[in-house]
């Protein structure tokens, strides 16, 4: 199964994480924002970063995740390619727990691809089929 792939959307671009579980996917849909930025296969695991997001719904969950990401990025001038993902719900709300590792940046070692201005909500989904299929879009 493969963990992601992209589409085209005009000035932006978009895609769809996989996973055996929600877990899995949102794990993978944060290996694809960061192969969006960089190579992550170059990204060497050696800094750990972790979280605690609580959102309305799935959608939002996601949303806020990839923000997360995002910020983590933008304020630690940091990479990630390794992703720990753990999602609960409890009194209607859903919370995530995460820890995320990677290094601080080095543009003359780390492949500089693509910057990401920000998430978007436009076509957002999550899809609780077998497997679970994420989709979102980012602003370039």
């Amino acid at each position: 199964m493969k963990k992601f792939e992209y589409f085209d959307v005009t000035a932006d671009i978009g895609f769809r994480a996989y996973g055996e579980s929600l877990n899995e996917a949102f794990e993978n849909a944060g290996l694809a924002i960061f192969n969006i930025i960089s190579d992550t296969s170059n990204i060497a695991p050696v800094i750990e970063k972790s979280f605690e997001i609580t959102s309305e719904d799935e959608v939002s969950l996601l949303y806020d995740y990839l923000e997360e990401l995002l910020f983590y990025h933008e304020v630690d001038f940091m990479l990630f390619s390794e992703f720990s993902v753990d999602i609960f719900e409890a009194d209607g709300e859903y919370n995530l727990k995460a820890t995320i590792r990677g290094e601080a940046i080095d543009w003359d070692r780390h492949e500089r691809k693509s910057e990401i201005k920000a998430i978007t909500f436009h076509m957002m989904d999550v899809k609780k089929s077998t497997p679970v299929e994420l989709r979102a879009i980012v602003d370039l």
